[in-house]
C-alpha cells in the first residue's frame, strides 16, 4: 500500500495531476458504455451548426476524466475505502474533442470518523483545460483509512498469509 492515511492529508494541501488528452475514442467510447449518443457528442455536422460550432465531450465523461486523474495521483491507493458522494459540482465550460486536461485537487477537510481505523477526506476537484480555464469543479469525499487501520489491514493480510502457506 503507497497511498496516504488520513492523518497525512493536510488542509489547503494542493496537488497537481499529470495530463490527458480528450479524444474522438474517448467520446466514442463513452457514448457507447453510457447509451449518451446526444449529436452535440456524436455528430459533427449537427454540433458544426450549434452555438459551440463542435463536438464536445460528454459532462459525465469529465467526471469520470477527473477521477481517473485523481486515481493516477497515487494519494488513496490501497487506503481509500469507498467513494462517499460528489457534491456541488459544476460544468463551467465545454471540454472540445482535443483538448487536454488535468486536475488540480485541494483538501478541504481531512478528519478521523469515531471508528478508530476510517476517516473522511474532503477535496475539490478542479478539471483545468491547456488554455488554463476550469473546466469542471466540485467536491469529492472519500472514506480513507487511518495509520491503525492500515496497520490493522496489514496485519490480517500477514496472518491470511501464514495461513495459506
Amino acid at each position: 500500500m503507497t497511498g496516504k492515511c488520513i492523518e497525512d492529508f493536510e488542509e489547503g494541501a494542493v496537488d497537481l495531476s499529470p495530463a490527458r488528452t480528450i479524444t474522438e475514442t474517448d467520446v466514442v467510447t463513452f457514448s457507447w458504455v453510457s447509451g449518451d449518443v446526444n449529436p452535440m457528442h456524436t455528430d459533427a455536422e449537427y454540433s458544426a451548426k450549434s452555438a459551440l460550432g463542435q463536438r464536445i465531450a460528454h459532462g459525465a465523461l469529465g467526471l469520470s476524466v477527473a477521477t481517473g486523474l485523481s486515481a493516477q495521483l497515487g494519494h488513496l491507493i490501497g487506503t481509500a475505502i469507498a467513494a462517499l458522494g460528489v457534491d456541488e459540482w459544476r460544468f463551467l465550460a465545454p471540454i472540445f474533442l482535443g483538448d487536454t486536461v488535468h486536475l488540480r485537487t485541494t483538501v478541504a477537510s481531512a478528519r478521523v470518523t469515531s471508528k478508530p481505523d476510517r476517516g473522511v477526506l474532503k477535496r475539490r476537484m478542479e478539471l483545468i483545460n491547456q488554455r488554463g480555464e476550469i473546466v469542471q469543479t466540485g467536491v469529492m469525499t472519500t472514506m480513507v483509512l487511518t495509520r491503525a487501520g492500515r496497520e490493522a489491514m496489514r496485519a490480517k493480510q500477514a496472518e491470511q498469509a501464514n495461513q495459506q502457506n
